[in-house]
């Protein structure tokens, strides 16, 4: 009897060691942050997931979720751009629903028709691709855009609704574009890791009859490793309403959220990435 309680605890441990949706990031995918240093607990919103995207047996960047407003707060990623594209079918996370669920990121039909899951269940915890449906000025805008990765299962991996939100449509195709692709690939020059974090800040309006927050403003930020212990930071900002980027200091962003936030100071990165 000893001896079967033992086995159902360790099996139990097993289980939760292998749970995606964890308390820290530092537990399972701390790779993704310089010095396995997280932004601080003032972006954390009241009814968070710490998600570290799981896709073909592998992790590929973290998401902290807020599961009220059913938008990501921020993602983080290394930045690894590689020749081509790559499109996806849109993926959800079934470890929102519950941890009995699967781990690893699925499309809606394949839950439905393989793990006897309904669409309502599903929208519970997260956002559904019928809540995309019909947008009017906005498109499904990437916190973690799929070109700034190396290979097409990496950029698969980006194609998760836990990793959008609904973005101002011409400021994903314009400013917000040349950033991504241009301006991040000129200011990483030099770079042997760059180390990104890319988020938004809520705003007062929604779609899908209120399910889903449209962000007042995206950002994003990086810290670059150059070797010999230096290191060069930058940020960009941008009202979801106007063609438009800001380009910051990170320290100067960091300020902004603070003020947008209100819930003390801000801190993207370590202290060893400059702030000015």
């Amino acid at each position: 009897m000893l001896l079967l309680l033992l086995l159902q605890v360790w099996a139990s441990c097993l289980w939760l060691g292998h749970s995606e949706v964890v308390t820290s990031f530092q537990s399972s995918c701390p790779q993704f942050f310089f010095r396995e240093t997280t932004p601080n607990e003032a972006l954390v919103p009241e009814n968070p997931a710490w998600i570290c995207q799981h896709y073909n047996n592998q992790y590929y960047y973290a998401t902290l979720y807020n599961r009220d407003l059913r938008i990501p707060v921020y993602s983080a990623y290394l930045y690894q751009p590689g020749p081509g594209r790559s499109t996806g079918d849109w993926m959800v996370e079934p470890q929102l629903m519950g941890s009995n669920s699967d781990k690893s990121m699925e499309t809606e039909t394949y839950l439905v028709k393989f793990r006897n899951v309904s669409l309502e269940d599903i929208s519970k915890s997260q956002a559904i691709l019928k809540d995309y449906r019909n947008l009017i000025s906005l498109c499904r805008g990437h916190l973690n855009p799929s070109d700034h990765h190396s290979d097409s299962t990496s950029r698969t991996a980006t194609f998760t609704l836990t990793n959008i939100v609904p973005q101002d449509e011409k400021l994903n195709t314009g400013a917000w574009k040349t950033y991504k692709e241009k301006m991040m690939s000129m200011m990483t020059q030099g770079c042997k890791t760059t180390y990104v974090v890319m988020g938004a800040v809520p705003g007062n309006n929604y779609i899908a009859n209120g399910r889903v927050n449209i962000p007042g403003y995206i950002w994003s930020s990086a810290c670059c490793d150059l070797g010999n212990n230096q290191r060069k930071t930058w940020a960009v900002f941008a009202e979801n309403t106007k063609n438009a980027v800001q380009y910051l200091t990170l320290g100067k962003l960091e300020d902004m959220l603070t003020h947008l936030y209100g819930k003390g100071q801000v801190y993207l990165f370590h202290s060893d990435c400059p702030r000015d």
